[in-house]
């Protein structure tokens, strides 16, 4: 049996005014995987966020799977997750979950990405992706920024290690 231990590597919380990025630096490669935890709302009309690894944005390969409550799809686009949009409803944050196995690895890295934003009043959407990053190198960094605008206040980002026993 394969269990799994979570550990809080670090904690970003976007206080006092909206940020343009959500960056965890110097990553340790003590662990096996890495998770973030993700909660945000964007200053703006979008709901995508990019992911940058170490300094690449370069994405080999990725499918997603979205539906909206009415429709769903699945195509070849490459996307960060989700974030709430300024106009969903106040006070209201997406939940995203990035999972990156291996990411001490020296191949290409692969991230899996669960993510969900709610707006009451209209529709909002449901995506699971998976993508692959041209990287021979562990990651020792992961910047999390907005598609357009801003990430505002109270958005947060917790990143774990995870060790396999």
């Amino acid at each position: 049996m394969t269990f799994s231990v979570y550990t809080k590597i670090a904690s970003i919380t976007v206080t006092g005014s909206a940020t343009s990025a959500i960056e965890f630096t110097s990553i340790p490669a003590t662990y096996t995987d890495l998770v973030i935890k993700f909660s945000t709302r964007l200053s703006v009309a979008d709901i995508d966020n990019v992911i940058t690894l170490n300094t690449s944005v370069t994405k080999s390969a990725g499918k997603r799977v979205y539906g909206n409550g009415t429709n769903q799809a699945s195509d070849t686009a490459v996307g960060g997750g989700l974030s709430n949009s300024s106009g969903y409803t106040a006070s209201t944050f997406a939940s995203t979950e990035y999972y990156f196995p291996n990411y001490t690895g020296t191949t290409n890295k692969t991230v899996s990405i669960d993510a969900v934003n709610e707006n009451n009043s209209t529709q909002s959407y449901q995506v699971i992706s998976a993508q692959s990053f041209t990287l021979g190198s562990a990651i020792t960094s992961i910047k999390l920024t907005p598609n357009s605008g801003n990430y505002d206040v109270n958005s947060t980002a917790v990143l774990y290690g995870i060790l396999k026993a």
